[in-house]
């Protein structure tokens, strides 16, 4: 994705379910859960460059011990900076007093983070300020070891003021209307009333010291979640500890947001990425599993793992904005998706090539799209070997072997053509300076594209197309192509997303401008006023009740007629080569990702009625000039 765009957060959840001895004793280290945390943090740096988060719960410590741990940091390598100071007092040791680092029960009794369940947490945010106060995980304390919670998650929920509201109405006072505060609170203010409930069931039968025990036996994560995320709406990974030891992770009704897991009998491991957890446990892929729709994962103090039902399944929508460009690439499945999502799309560019393959240069922007770019090469061998079978057949019962040896020459060119340079300080306040600063951002490579040639660069997706225009177009088109096709592996994005993903704003959308240019060319502005009318008539319904009036400022247009409309949008004053942008069609990409068929940014067919409050408060936030957020 060549535009600069943030999504969603990443969680990585680590039960140890052996002894601490144990692993000193398998693995020659008692820092075993901080090294493999740092492996599941590490290879999800992908998901978070805002800020890292990551907590230890100690079990069954004596009482004036110290039993939570957390580090947060917003530095400029955060998982870096959380790790270094975690390990501080590890190297301090090993300088001092390297047999204590052998010995894991001390280390528990007189050291942090030497416990056996860890949570971390990777922030990319879409919503608050960049400050420590905003990093994962969130804690809600007390002296009472059953009633702390350490919370993280990868989730936004879209209806954080009705959420808010049931706080206030239940007495509470939350000190600010965000939904990890209000999530927080909710699941804080069902485990004081299990606390409550045990306490009074048994408070006849035992002292005060011995029915925390009871509590800790008797607490029921399922039924404390299912009360707490009764009215949730939104795509949501939670994952949370409980002082005692208890555990859980639980995911949205419609699979939104991605969670995987790993049990053996050493460990419990939950992951946003599959092979984040066949890297750092190097198991099979067949024995990591997808945390179920509405489901918990419950790990038990006593380390009994089960999966429940927390709320009632809903249809499977599971992100494809993930297999396209989020989650990375080498995950078995993803890495097919992407291969297909390519191929699909060739037969759209070789109509604009006209069928020229031969003065054709392929290439891709940027890395993460290279996946995607080798699909529409297997693409066009396809086509090519039809080619040269025909042209083989036309040669007669007898060709000459130099004839042959000609035709099987022919072979798409693929050259790598643009390079992101680095990050070029844009510290030049003058308009004029600094989008030609920003024009430099991309080089390329100058000598494989001659006057005659078009050139196809594949791109995940188009979101706003502001680099495109700003930078990569001018670059490419130094290389004097006759014809520039930028080609999205995605299809047009066009509604808000609301559920984990930085795609707040109408505005920003480049089809949605291109359909509103097309309504002023065909003079039909009347159907913004018209939408903008039946929005504002339902603001004020139950969101149950909502309907998408934004789907029909596009439904006058092909999707061919708004990417030819975004082609000029983007094509820079000055472009000498013919500018065309191709977009993949919502039938393909269902084809490809058959599994993940969450489209709404797409389709604007939200899978939560939240959903689809937001995209008509974002529609109306456009409209009135105002540039605040939809949710």
């Amino acid at each position: 994705m060549s535009d600069s765009i943030k999504h969603e957060c990443g969680v990585a959840m680590l039960r140890l379910l052996k002894p601490l001895e144990f692993y000193q004793k398998k693995y020659g280290s008692s820092l075993y859960g901080v090294k493999k945390m740092y492996l599941l943090m590490e290879k999800q740096h992908n998901r978070g460059q805002d800020g890292v988060g990551l907590a230890n719960v100690k079990l069954d410590v004596e009482a004036g011990k110290r039993y939570i741990s957390r580090k947060r940091s917003v530095s400029v390598n955060p998982i870096q900076d959380v790790f270094k100071q975690v390990n501080r007092r590890f190297i301090e040791l090993e300088e001092n007093n390297p047999e204590k680092l052998k010995d894991p029960n001390w280390m528990k009794e007189n050291l942090p983070f030497t416990g056996e369940l860890f949570l971390g947490h990777l922030r990319y945010g879409t919503f608050g300020e960049n400050t420590i106060e905003q990093c994962h995980p969130f804690l809600r304390q007390n002296n009472w070891k059953t009633r702390n919670v350490v919370l993280a998650g990868n989730f936004n929920m879209t209806n954080v003021d009705e959420l808010f509201k049931q706080l206030v109405d239940l007495g509470q006072h939350p000190k600010q209307q965000a939904d990890t505060v209000t999530i927080l609170e909710k699941i804080g203010h069902f485990l004081d009333e299990a606390n409550d409930k045990i306490y009074y069931q048994h408070k006849d039968e035992f002292t005060k010291k011995e029915i925390t025990k009871v509590i800790e036996d008797e607490l029921d994560l399922q039924d404390i979640l299912t009360q707490s995320a009764k009215y949730w709406d939104g795509g949501y990974v939670m994952c949370g500890l409980m002082g005692h030891g208890d555990a859980f992770a639980l995911r949205d009704p419609n699979a939104i947001r991605p969670a995987y897991y790993y049990k053996d009998d050493e460990i419990v491991v939950v992951a946003s990425e599959r092979p984040v957890i066949q890297t750092s446990f190097n198991v099979n892929i067949n024995d990591v599993k997808e945390i179920k729709r509405g489901h918990a994962l419950i790990i038990k103090k006593d380390g009994t793992v089960e999966e429940k039902q927390v709320r009632e399944p809903l249809e499977r929508k599971a992100c494809s904005f993930e297999r396209i460009y989020f989650s990375r690439g080498n995950d078995a499945e993803i890495y097919n998706e992407r291969l297909e999502l390519g191929k699909r799309i060739f037969s759209k560019v070789l109509k604009s090539i006209s069928n020229d393959v031969k003065n054709t240069v392929f290439s891709y922007i940027p890395n993460t799209a290279e996946v995607s770019y080798f699909g529409l090469l297997k693409g066009c061998h396809a086509y090519l070997n039809e080619v040269k079978t025909k042209k083989i057949q036309e040669l007669g019962n007898n060709p000459c072997h130099a004839e042959i040896a000609k035709i099987m020459e022919i072979s798409p060119r693929a050259e790598k053509i643009a390079i992101k340079d680095a990050k070029l300080r844009t510290f030049i306040t003058s308009d004029d300076s600094r989008d030609d600063l920003v024009a430099h951002v991309y080089d390329v490579t100058y000598g494989n594209v001659k006057p005659t040639d078009n050139l196809v660069m594949i791109d995940d997706s188009i979101v706003r197309g502001t680099t495109l225009k700003q930078s990569i177009i001018r670059i490419l088109d130094r290389l004097n192509p006759k014809k520039i096709v930028v080609v999205s592996s995605a299809p047009q994005i066009r509604y808000p997303d609301c559920y984990g993903i930085d795609m707040a704003k109408m505005g920003d959308f480049i089809a949605f401008n291109a359909a509103v240019e097309l309504l002023k060319d065909t003079k039909q502005e009347n159907i913004l006023k018209e939408a903008y009318e039946k929005c504002k008539a339902q603001a004020h319904m139950p969101k149950e009740e909502m309907a998408n009036h934004v789907q029909a400022i596009y439904k006058p247009f092909t999707a061919e007629e708004i990417s030819a409309k975004i082609s000029e949008l983007l094509t820079p004053k000055g472009t000498n080569a013919e500018v065309e942008i191709i977009y993949q069609s919502i039938s393909d990409l269902h084809a490809s990702c058959p599994d993940h068929q969450g489209d709404w940014y797409f389709t604007g067919n939200y899978p939560t009625p939240g959903g689809v409050k937001v995209v008509n408060r974002a529609f109306m936030n456009y409209m009135e000039g105002n540039n605040d957020r939809a949710y």
